[in-house]
């Protein structure tokens, strides 16, 4: 565990199904109301921080006393009283019991899919699976956003069995369109918006697509962390689009040709410091 200033802790876990577990444990205490004083979690790749932890009194003192312009020594007093409720918390999530992550579809956001993307033969091959196997062993999968990064409303979803994570494209696209649904690494994701992107497309939301972020709605996300997700396939031609040439798919989506992106694309994070 590491401090992250006055009042946060960032938690450091072994993998991301680690982080995943640690992230719904504290999702559930505090729904419980066993996790008093914190006003923030925020789940990353492999790790997790603990925003906004406050004293016994229910305060964070640091910040405003040294705004209100309080004297040195008082600020020093609300410093040690930040510092001391930040490492009673550490000392407590040390001691927790963390089950591992169950996997479930109970209330779970069910999102419609077509299973038509360039890179669907590519990914089936890679699988080692027909074309039309592909939306049966991904619909099949009890998805779960572990956390959120890249671009607003976009969810980095998990759950997908090891056999089926596939390498990020080797050129990435200049533009991938708003609604693709994509492969990379042990992720699942939905693009928000159009951008560039280097995972593996293999379908895109159903009409009429849901919004992915609304700033006017709260949540402004749809699939924020810890929201179990469920795809299913709608009319899918995945026989026809299989002979389809994946530049051709992509053109009908997005009009724009596949080169290399001279500007940065989804990540795959491998640390904390690539989350997002």
């Amino acid at each position: 565990m590491l401090p992250a200033g006055p009042y946060a802790l960032l938690v450091e876990l072994a993998d991301g199904e680690g982080a995943e577990a640690f992230h719904a444990e504290l999702l559930r205490r505090r729904e419980r109301g066993a996790l008093p004083g914190v006003r923030e979690i925020v789940p990353g790749a492999r790790t997790v921080l603990l925003d906004g932890i406050e004293d016994g009194d229910g305060r964070m003192s640091t910040g405003r006393d040294r705004l209100s312009g309080d004297r040195p020594a008082a600020c020093d007093r609300a410093a040690a009283r930040d510092r001391l409720a930040r490492d009673r918390l550490a000392r407590d999530l040390l001691s927790w019991d963390v089950p591992p992550l169950r996997r479930e579809e109970r209330d779970a956001v069910e999102i419609p899919v077509v299973y038509d993307g360039p890179d669907l033969a590519e990914v089936a091959a890679l699988w080692g699976v027909g074309v039309d196997e592909v939306p049966g062993l991904h619909s099949r999968t009890a998805f779960r956003v572990a956390f959120c990064g890249f671009a607003p409303g976009f969810g980095y979803l998990t759950g997908l069995p090891e056999r089926l994570h596939v390498p990020r494209r080797a050129t990435p696209r200049t533009r991938v369109p708003a609604g693709a649904l994509a492969l990379a690494g042990p992720y699942t994701g939905v693009y928000p918006r159009p951008s560039p992107g280097g995972w593996q497309l293999i379908g895109r939301l159903a009409d009429p697509a849901p919004a992915l972020w609304d700033p006017a709605r709260e949540p402004a996300a749809l699939l924020g962390p810890g929201t179990r997700v469920r795809f299913v396939p709608a009319h899918a031609p995945v026989a026809a689009q299989a002979a389809v040439p994946a530049q051709a798919t992509v053109a009908a989506h997005a009009p724009v040709p596949v080169q290399a992106a001279p500007q940065p694309t989804a990540p795959v994070p491998k640390s904390r410091t690539e989350s997002g």
